[in-house]
């Protein structure tokens, strides 16, 4: 998943140092972080460094590439396989003071917002079955901006959609990013990184799940969360089953949750 893992071990994370332990991601002899962790983790106070593994405050804590607790893949490496009795607690970020400006000027600036993210991992195999479809999110954009609603859509580089007449950021880091978004009044878009942080930071959101992913799992309960009515395959490659769910989330679903929020 990527940014997202690490957003959700801030959730696990959470309200360790109040307790007197801190939070170490591994397989009880190393902490083991992968390479989003250094930015994600940043400033956190509740999360052991690798290199404290000698400390004596350490709650290991089995969540590092390769080893979720949200689930794992089956035998035959074509799905992946949901934990039911797990399920995710928002997580949190520690902004430090350029940050803060960051966020004191663009409040001052941009007024009020929503995030729209059209673009799924293309380079991983299970992008198809997370994709909404381009027509789906530049009608949204239409019938929001009708509305009188600024849309905000950051540029990365997985952009392989802009949307048009919209306002657009382009930063060089993800925490950049979670910053702005946490200015604005709702996210819509895919389960990932982004509706992670959109939890994270308390703001509302729209989120396409479609048929591969559970938001009895993976889902916040102050989200909309929404799956086209079908049950979570997990494919790890492009699923008719995935595509069809998609389908049945409509534009005026989305839009009228979308309004709802705001």
């Amino acid at each position: 998943m990527g940014y997202g893992d690490e957003i959700i071990g801030t959730g696990l994370a959470k309200g360790m140092k109040r307790s007197g332990r801190l939070a170490a991601f591994g397989d009880g002899r190393r902490i083991i972080w992968g390479p989003w962790c250094e930015e994600i983790f940043k400033n956190n106070p509740n999360i052991a460094r690798p290199g404290a593994e000698q400390c004596d405050k350490l709650f290991w804590i089995e969540h590092y590439k390769g080893a979720r607790i949200y689930n794992h893949q089956s035998e035959d490496k074509i799905r992946w396989l949901w934990n039911y009795d797990f399920h995710v607690t928002p997580g949190e970020f520690f902004f430090d003071e350029i940050e803060n400006g960051l966020i004191n000027y663009s409040r001052a600036s941009l007024g009020k917002f929503v995030v729209i993210e059209p673009n799924v991992p293309w380079q991983k195999s299970v992008a198809p079955n997370k994709d909404w479809g381009e027509n789906n999110f530049r009608h949204l954009a239409y019938l929001l901006q009708k509305e009188g609603v600024q849309i905000v859509q950051f540029r990365h580089k997985n952009s392989r959609r802009m949307l048009r007449g919209v306002t657009t950021f382009e930063f060089h880091t993800f925490r950049e990013v979670i910053a702005l978004l946490s200015l604005a009044r709702a996210y819509v878009g895919p389960e990932g990184g982004m509706h992670h942080a959109a939890a994270a930071l308390d703001v509302p959101a729209v989120v396409l799940m479609g048929g591969f992913i559970p938001p009895a799992v993976i889902g916040y309960d102050m989200h909309i969360n929404l799956t086209g009515g079908a049950e979570a395959c997990g494919s790890l490659f492009s699923c008719s089953h995935c595509r069809k769910a998609m389908e049945r989330i409509s534009v005026e679903q989305v839009h009228l949750a979308t309004l709802g929020m705001l």
